[in-house]
């Protein structure tokens, strides 16, 4: 039997990225962009993520229903940071996955295929 055909299949990437961070008068603005390239969608798609300050402590914690993620795919989602100015943010951690498809197996499959990335200058955005 070759390499070839004993070698598992690599699952399709999930790209989350942190597009952009938009002030507005109520607050901060988050942009996310998801990238599904799997011929499968992902749903639901739920998030726990951690918003730090520049100082580097926990700001909030929140918990985003971003799915359903069709299969080949790109989206954005947008969510609102009630009372926090844009430029006070840090940095984002995607502390878990609350849910990535149907199953606890599917969840637990998806953590190693984020592909997590920041366009915002000064804030990082990590697993």
């Amino acid at each position: 039997m070759s390499a070839q055909e004993t070698a598992p299949a690599k699952a399709s990437p999930i790209g989350l990225e942190l597009n952009r961070l938009e002030a507005r008068s109520e607050g901060c603005r988050v942009w996310l962009v998801l990238r599904n390239s799997a011929p499968e969608a992902i749903d639901p798609l739920r998030l726990d993520l951690l918003v730090f300050g520049k100082d580097g402590v926990i700001a909030r914690r929140l918990a985003l229903d971003v799915g359903p993620l069709p299969a080949d795919k790109t989206m954005a989602r947008i969510f609102d940071l009630s009372g926090q100015a844009c430029d006070s943010v840090g940095s984002l951690l995607l502390n878990d996955l609350m849910a990535c498809g149907p199953t606890t197996e599917t969840r637990a499959a998806c953590l190693p295929r984020l592909s997590l990335a920041s366009r915002v200058d000064g804030v990082t955005f990590e697993k």
